[in-house]
């Protein structure tokens, strides 16, 4: 299974972006997908998950009404589009995928199987 990552770039405080990550190897559609971050010099962080067929997300709070998690199993592809950008968002964002669903256990990041190779959004001030 492989996971790529891509989109990341530099924006503005307010800004956009859209990060997508693209699966092969598997039967994409199987599988719960996540979304992480990481700054420098912290632990790495849960932004969102997505089951497999989009119908249940969850989010962390501090991107709540700001991202959107999103899939699309014809494409082997999942997103996250990012509006009102802050620059406590910049970080190295992950998609990670898992085998399951897990209520309330979506954020762990010792739970996902494959992870990508991170994609950096800075964002400026």
């Amino acid at each position: 299974v492989q996971l790529q990552a891509f989109g990341g770039g530099l924006v503005q405080a307010g800004g956009s972006l859209r990060l997508s990550c693209a699966a092969s190897g598997c039967t994409f559609s199987r599988y719960p997908m996540g979304w992480f971050r990481q700054a420098p010099g912290k632990d790495r962080e849960f932004v969102a998950a997505i089951n497999w067929n989009g119908g249940m997300t969850v989010y962390t709070d501090s991107v709540k009404g700001r991202f959107t998690i999103s899939r699309d199993n014809e494409k082997n592809e999942c997103y996250l589009e990012m509006n009102s950008l802050k620059p406590e968002d910049a970080a190295v964002y992950y998609c990670a995928s898992k085998n399951w669903w897990k209520e309330g256990g979506m954020a762990l990041a010792t739970e996902y199987r494959y992870w990508g190779q991170g994609t950096l959004v800075t964002v400026s001030s």
